[in-house]
């Protein structure tokens, strides 16, 4: 693979972390690279000069970068670029018009690794294949067809049965407490209907459910006054518990119904992945573990976040808290859990969720994204709290290797370094020690 660029020239769009380490890591390889933030046409117009060879679009607006491209495309037909973008429709249709550009985003790059580091068996990384799954076991090594053990599938299904009609929230509380005493009522007056009143058993239950609609039971000769009693008090009772029942459906309504009382999108109790911050990166990893078969439940602290409703349509079920704290740790079963993934856009905020998960369940496999932050800068010393994967690292490298020439098929991280796999074919990056002349370190999105 050719990993030295000089007398090439690229053009690079954003300020993103990911932009920040390609523009070093182009800079190290000996090109050229003018760096802009954002900007206007006529400024794209000027910098894209015949002795151009690529243009890098490094954005976290989808539609921004979108428009980058088909500009560039505009102005010169046929150049290379490379561009990111999360959404799977928009990189579709833009590679459609623009098939000179290679689409990709740092959720695609690092999947691969954070899917392994989530599962057993230490493989450097595991993707999806034309026809199921691949592994790699490391770096370098040929990749191989991967199946999930079934010891994990099944404990995964039995999480989420054990997961079904378990209160997750005060609203489900309510909601499952008004139906559980509604319920003992009906039963209650049913089987009394039957042994004290001696009636049949459609008319006992009949009258059952009079009484809990609060109509009262039907008049019966010569009942006994405890019953006539008992009928009252169900009633009053009755009413309380119907208030409970409606405002617990009330609140679940207003809530978003990000997690499920039955069905898909309840939160399993053992066997599951914890995936600590949802957005474009822990959306596309909880997507990811779903197709492999295994349970997911997701935590962001913003409840207003973009990627929420894509979590409930892929029936990811998200808890609304803060990954730090140990009662939404204790809440989500990380004493249970198959492992648990921080991958929040702020990397000490990751930290500090590797810390609480490592308190809450000292045995629990935990990964982290780390490597932008100055404070951090060193992954290697955090691997004592967890298995480290460096997001902006592997895009970095991918991107700089697409400008080069290669269309690499996985990006992934071992013990050796970081291997650029094309095909059968696997080379290392070279470990970028230059700083970007251009753009500060900032937080990703």
């Amino acid at each position: 693979m050719n990993e030295h660029l000089g007398n090439e020239r690229h053009v690079l769009v954003g300020t993103t972390p990911e932009a920040a380490r390609t523009c070093a890591a182009l800079l190290e390889r000996g090109a050229e690279v003018v760096h802009l933030d954002a900007p206007t046409d006529a400024e794209l117009a000027a910098a894209l000069r015949d002795d151009v060879t690529s243009l890098v679009v490094l954005l976290h607006d989808d539609t921004q970068a979108l428009r980058y491209c088909l500009a560039a495309e505009h102005l010169r037909p046929g150049m290379p670029m490379v561009a990111a973008l999360f959404d799977k429709t928009a990189a579709a249709a833009l590679v459609s018009v623009v098939p000179n550009c290679r689409v990709t985003s740092p959720a695609d790059v690092a999947t691969p690794s954070l899917t392994a580091a989530c599962l057993p068996g230490g493989h450097a990384g595991i993707g999806r294949a034309d026809e199921g799954w691949t592994a790699y076991p490391d770096g370098s090594a040929p990749a191989v067809t991967y199946r999930v053990p079934g010891t994990l599938r099944a404990r995964a299904r039995l999480g989420v049965l054990l997961g079904q009609l378990q209160p997750h929230d005060s609203g489900s509380t309510l909601l499952l407490a008004g139906l559980a005493g509604i319920g003992l009522l009906l039963a209650i007056d049913t089987v009394l209907g039957l042994t004290v009143l001696h009636e049949p058993f459609v008319i006992a239950l009949h009258g059952a459910v009079r009484t809990v609609a609060t109509v009262g039971p039907v008049p019966v000769e010569h009942a006994p006054t405890a019953y006539l009693l008992f009928a009252a008090a169900a009633m009053l009772l009755t009413i309380g518990l119907t208030a409970a029942f409606t405002a617990g459906i009330v609140e679940h309504l207003l809530s978003g119904r990000l997690i499920g009382l039955v069905g898909r999108r309840v939160l399993p109790r053992r066997g599951h992945v914890i995936v600590v911050g949802m957005g474009q990166v822990g959306l596309r990893l909880a997507a990811e573990l779903r197709g492999l078969g295994l349970a997911v439940t997701g935590i962001d602290r913003d409840p207003r976040a973009s990627n929420l409703r894509t979590a409930r349509a892929l029936g990811i079920p998200v808890l609304i808290g803060d990954g730090s704290r140990r009662r939404v740790l204790t809440r989500v079963r990380a004493d249970q859990a198959l492992a648990l993934c921080a991958v929040g856009s702020d990397e000490l905020d990751n930290v500090a969720v590797a810390v609480t998960a490592r308190a809450v369940a000292p045995d629990l496999p935990v990964v982290l994204r780390a490597g932008n932050h100055d404070v951090i800068a060193e992954t290697r010393s955090l691997f004592r709290i967890g298995t480290v994967v460096d997001v902006t690292g592997l895009t970095s490298a991918y991107v700089a290797s697409c400008v080069s020439g290669v269309r690499p098929s996985a990006v992934l991280t071992d013990a050796e370094g970081t291997w650029v796999r094309h095909g059968d074919q696997a080379a290392v990056a070279p470990t970028t020690t230059t700083e970007c002349p251009h753009v500060p370190r900032q937080r990703t999105a």
